[in-house]
């Protein structure tokens, strides 16, 4: 094993990295859904309709995907481990100022500074588990995070809706802030530096713009970001059109969304567990290979479903669950393979496949979903597309390396 693949130059990887790791992506989506159930009180509180409540959402997810690339590079030139430390304080503060907030203004800033320092969690995550792991290590431990991170969407409105019938939703933001500080305690006594100095980059202004500019040039780099940016867009299409599905095709009610979600994650799940038990076994191109077929395969049961059938919850929902193993299948193989890249330069690269991602899906939701919510073919034609666009960027340009 190179000290690029290594650099931490350990024999074996430190105990229970993959839970810290884990814990540390899971941030980002427990901020997003446990205060989904507040949304009625939050607006009746501060006086506004939900239209203003939900700005709390998208300032979020702004904030989110452009400071992406402030902590890729920052991790590069100061360490994991600081940096890590530094996100999970902020978003201590940030989370105690939500709980504390006194109106909307406010509680917009304290949002702000959430997805600020959400972000740094999942970017340095990503690298974190590329400078220890290598090959086929690397794809498992990948796999392993993500089989642990698709548990926050399922259980995070769940443990929110709890809370806020017990205590209101100012306790939502108090149980964030708590979670903050543990995983912020873990990293600190558990977390070593797997970025050693002499690998350390340069902080300044032109160093930081030359290396994005490189990974701008990089084709097959943007080549596997973008083969999982928009495999992931054919089944974001489906989170961020949920209410549609749910409501106007299923014709379902308000506590229905489980139906949908429920089998979603079991297929990330399950195929971030199949990912995870061949990547010794099966070469990265051909997992990816795979995965786009069965990603083919759910397509074609997802608009056959939709010409044909009638809208049922199980021939609405099957096909799309399949999509999310596939989804689930590719990722660590992709990720790692994009990482690789540019090992020098992890935390850049993680920052630009995360900003990548959150900018593709905001497009989604903002203007894929309001043109296909009328149908649900036009959710599989959708979903079609972004798969075709996947398949055509792994061929020509992310399987090219990849083979040889």
């Amino acid at each position: 094993m190179t000290d690029d693949a290594n650099p931490t130059g350990r024999g074996s990887a430190p105990r229970g990295l993959v839970p810290i790791v884990a814990l540390l992506s899971m941030v980002g989506p427990f901020t997003i859904d446990t205060y989904l159930p507040s949304f009625p009180e939050i607006a009746a509180e501060f006086g506004v309709g939900l239209a203003a409540t939900a700005q709390t959402m998208s300032v979020y997810l702004v904030a989110f995907a452009a400071t992406t690339l402030m902590w890729g590079p920052l991790a590069d030139a100061l360490g994991r481990r600081r940096m890590v430390l530094a996100a999970m304080l902020l978003y201590v503060v940030a989370s105690a100022g939500c709980a504390l907030a006194g109106s909307l203004p406010q509680l917009l800033a304290t949002r702000v500074l959430q997805g600020m320092a959400a972000s740094g969690g999942i970017v340095i995550a990503r690298a974190v588990i590329r400078d220890v792991y290598d090959g086929p290590h690397a794809r498992r431990a990948m796999a392993q995070v993500m089989m642990l991170f698709a548990l926050a969407p399922a259980i995070a409105p769940i443990i929110g809706g709890w809370l806020h019938d017990l205590w209101g939703w100012r306790s939502v933001f108090h149980f964030l802030t708590l979670y903050g500080l543990a995983a912020g305690l873990l990293a600190l006594h558990r977390l070593p530096e797997t970025h050693p100095a002499r690998l350390r980059q340069s902080i300044h202004p032109r160093a930081i713009t030359q290396n994005y500019l490189q990974a701008l040039r990089h084709g097959r780099f943007l080549a596997l970001v973008l083969t999982f940016c928009f495999s992931f867009g054919g089944l974001f299409v489906y989170i961020a059109g949920s209410p549609a599905v749910v409501f106007d095709h299923l014709g379902l009610g308000a506590n229905s969304f489980a139906v949908q979600f429920v089998p979603m994650v079991a297929g990330v799940i399950a195929g971030s567990w199949l990912a995870g038990r061949v990547s010794a076994r099966l070469p990265p191109a051909r997992a990816v290979d795979a995965a786009l077929l069965v990603a083919a395969l759910a397509v074609a049961l997802n608009f056959a479903q939709a010409v044909w059938l009638a809208p049922r919850p199980l021939t609405v929902v099957a096909p799309v669950a399949l999509y999310a193993f596939s989804v689930a299948l590719m990722m660590p193989n992709v990720t790692v393979m994009a990482l690789d890249c540019f090992p020098r330069n992890r935390g850049m690269a993680s920052a630009v496949q995360a900003f990548v991602q959150m900018s593709n899906n905001a497009l989604v939701a903002g203007i894929v979903v309001p043109l296909v919510a009328t149908a649900l073919s036009r959710f599989a034609l959708a979903q079609g597309g972004f798969l075709v666009l996947a398949a055509v960027l792994w061929r020509f340009g992310g399987a090219q390396g990849a083979r040889r």
